[in-house]
């Protein structure tokens, strides 16, 4: 048996509509993503591995992906991976496909999807931190869902900087650079960075805005300050993932201004009960939503990717 091989344009073809179309559809029919085994970490001497399975009745798949800090300096992705989907019922498998393409699409559209329920349609600034292929996904997953004004980037390598404000510009958007100040104007922030500390005064922070952070998923790492998570609406993708992984949400607890029983919303929660949503996007505090990344999501996308490849791919 020859096990057909999807790579990133297989995967760019389903595109982040398309894959935060799948993971809605699969929440709306019921789908439990507390059923998803944990995140398993493996130190090896080049970083990490990160193990990720997830099982529905229709379909097994597990994620192997590379975390390798050094990559960077050899002009080689920080992410790498590959993804093994197998059918549900006799765990033969279907496809293997690009783990690090998967990610750079799924981590967006989980984002997308938070944002359908969470944003009006039209935003008129969004502050981008980060230059890598996560702010670009996420650049493209928001242009796909919302109209966008103008953008902002905000990073630490001016040529990154200006290479994703010319991308921006060609996509038909405003763009240049600025600095974390300019979260104070925004409606949208997008946090897509490896920092381990807060990026912004999260005091900045507008209570009509909604503000994504998918950098981290380490309970000593964060984006976003404990003031941001205090005043604010906090939106995840499951809670008791979250409440392991999300500095972002366990550093506040740490001090005392953030309780677990103060998460507001799940992503199932979203989109399965749109008065909740409506009243979380009322704008009387800001929406904040964290994600750190699940097998379900992995699956779900993955599975849409086999589907929507030509036959005989």
């Amino acid at each position: 048996m020859t096990l057909p091989l999807l790579g990133a344009a297989d995967i760019e073809d389903l595109g982040p509509g398309g894959a935060a179309d799948a993971l809605e559809a699969a929440l709306r029919g019921g789908l439990d993503p507390a059923a998803t085994p944990a995140r398993s970490h493996v130190t090896v001497p080049g970083g990490e591995l990160l193990i990720m399975p997830a099982a529905t009745q229709e379909v097994v798949g597990v994620k192997i992906a590379g975390v390798a800090p050094g990559n960077a300096a050899r002009g080689l992705p920080r992410i790498t991976g590959s993804y093994l989907l197998l059918d549900g019922a006799t765990l033969v498998p279907l496809a293997l496909l690009d783990g690090a393409a998967l990610t750079t699409l799924r981590t967006p559209a989980v984002s997308a999807l938070a944002l359908r329920h969470l944003t009006p349609p039209s935003i008129g600034h969004l502050v981008l931190f980060g230059t890598g292929p996560q702010a670009y996904g996420h650049l493209g997953a928001v242009l796909a869902e919302r109209h966008v004004e103008r953008v902002t980037v905000v990073g630490r390598t001016p040529h990154r900087v200006e290479a994703l404000v010319a991308h921006s510009r060609r996509l038909g958007v405003a763009a240049g650079a600025g600095d974390a100040d300019a979260v104070a104007s925004a409606d949208l922030v997008l946090c897509c960075t490896t920092a381990g500390k807060p990026l912004f005064d999260g005091e900045l922070v507008r209570d009509s805005a909604t503000v994504v952070a998918v950098g981290s998923h380490t309970p000593d790492a964060r984006e976003v300050d404990s003031r941001l998570v205090a005043r604010s609406a906090v939106v995840v993708e499951e809670r008791s993932a979250a409440l392991a992984e999300a500095g972002d949400l366990l550093l506040p607890i740490e001090e005392g201004v953030f309780a677990a029983e103060d998460v507001a919303s799940d992503l199932a929660e979203l989109v399965t009960r749109p008065d909740r949503a409506a009243e979380l996007a009322s704008g009387v505090r800001p929406r904040f939503f964290k994600s750190v990344g699940m097998g379900w999501e992995d699956l779900v996308v993955a599975a849409a990717v086999h589907r929507n490849a030509p036959a005989g791919a």
